[in-house]
């Protein structure tokens, strides 16, 4: 960029109870990539070091995974994630929004396996590092979805 304007990512959030898995796209939007898993301390140390993430990486929205039931009802989690959300939002005073994340866990592990065995690795990946990835992939199907969007809307025009 010949502005000097820094870069305006997306960071994806999977949010849990003990642990805060975190996703960041490029700076085009187009790709998603597991950034950190962090572990959970108290509200305010939790902010502070997502306020620090956000500034270190230009983060412009944040999306945040809303564990919905399969049938699309919203749980204790589900409600849990989006007062998370409506935080994040007020205290960093960056755009957030909720995210459907069904199945992106289930997804986590099926590709870790995946590239576990195909590297021959008997080596186990520690849970909480799953949810990263699990961030990752609500970030790419976010992004994926937006750019869809994006190429109905063009195509509407034509």
């Amino acid at each position: 960029m010949t502005t000097g304007a820094k870069p305006r990512r997306i960071l994806a959030v999977d949010y849990g109870r003990k642990r805060i898995g975190l996703a960041l796209s490029d700076e085009l939007g187009l790709t998603a990539q597991p950034l950190a898993v962090l572990l959970r301390v108290n509200r305010q140390s939790d902010l502070r070091r997502l306020r620090e993430i956000c500034h270190e990486n230009g983060v412009s929205h944040i999306i945040v995974g809303h564990p919905l039931h399969m049938t699309g009802e919203a749980g204790e989690m589900a409600d849990e994630a989006a007062r998370f959300a409506a935080r994040l939002e007020k205290t960093l005073g960056i755009a957030s929004e909720l995210v459907d994340e069904r199945l992106t866990s289930w997804e986590a592990r099926q590709t870790v396996a995946e590239t576990r065995s195909s590297s021959g690795r008997n080596s186990r990946r520690k849970r909480g590092a799953l949810d990263d990835v699990a961030a990752a992939i609500l970030l790419r199907d976010y992004l994926e979805q937006k750019g869809r969007l994006a190429a109905d809307a063009i195509a509407e025009k034509d």
